[in-house]
């Protein structure tokens, strides 16, 4: 991948954009070049685009990100390097392997179901080499959602103190949003106010709530 002008503009992103794959996937320099061997510019400008300019934007978190590119592979069917690339990038940015299999189901009822049954018998596979559980826990915030549910029927899945049970009974409002694949934050709302009474940062491993921190204020 030698063709771009030196300093002009696609280089500087090219280069920027291997760097970023390389630290996102084992091997992921050998594995540019392999893919890209025959046509080195189409590689420049792919990794560039990708991984140089849109994966450096503010405007999403790579979670998300990575989430949406998921869904866009799944809806045009692309079950070759794309899905297998971004099924680790994926992975390494924070998305839990529940929540991939989420993402699948979601977007089978938009692109089809061939096209994602298509993908399931690729996510086998790749999810074999990765030495993942097949078929994974369930997604970190279906996890919380049931502790939440085991702590208001008062028998918590996890022990837990007397703030939690406060932040976490009804009629609380509650907003949970997964920000690791290992991690959901909860936020405990009273009535119709806008700013939460408390938050909490729980931790999961695999099925199982593992850690329950608070933060933020808990007065009634």
């Amino acid at each position: 991948m030698k063709t771009i002008t030196p300093h002009s503009p696609v280089e500087t992103l090219y280069r920027e954009g291997r760097k970023t794959f390389i630290e996102l996937v084992p091997d992921g320099g050998a594995r540019l070049d392999a893919l890209f061997h025959t046509a080195p510019a189409l590689g420049e400008l792919a990794v560039g685009v990708v991984y140089g300019y849109l994966h450096s934007r503010p405007g999403l978190d790579p979670r998300l990100q990575e989430a949406a590119i998921f869904a866009a592979i799944v809806a045009a069917g692309m079950i070759g390097p794309p899905l297998s690339v971004h099924f680790k990038t994926s992975l390494a940015e924070g998305l839990a392997p529940g929540e991939l299999t989420e993402l699948l189901l979601v977007a089978s009822a938009f692109t089809g179901f061939p096209r994602a049954v298509a993908t399931a018998d690729q996510l086998n596979q790749l999810f074999a080499s990765a030495g993942l559980p097949s078929p994974p826990p369930p997604a970190p915030r279906a996890v919380v959602m049931a502790f939440c549910d085991s702590v208001r029927g008062g028998q918590p899945s996890f022990p837990v103190d007397a703030e939690v049970r406060k932040l976490l009974r009804n009629p609380r409002r509650l907003s949970l949003h997964a920000t690791a694949a290992d991690r959901v934050v909860i936020e405990s709302y009273k009535g119709k106010e806008t700013h939460p009474r408390g938050m909490l940062l729980v931790r999961v491993v695999g099925a199982e709530v593992v850690e329950v921190n608070v933060y933020g204020p808990t007065s009634a």
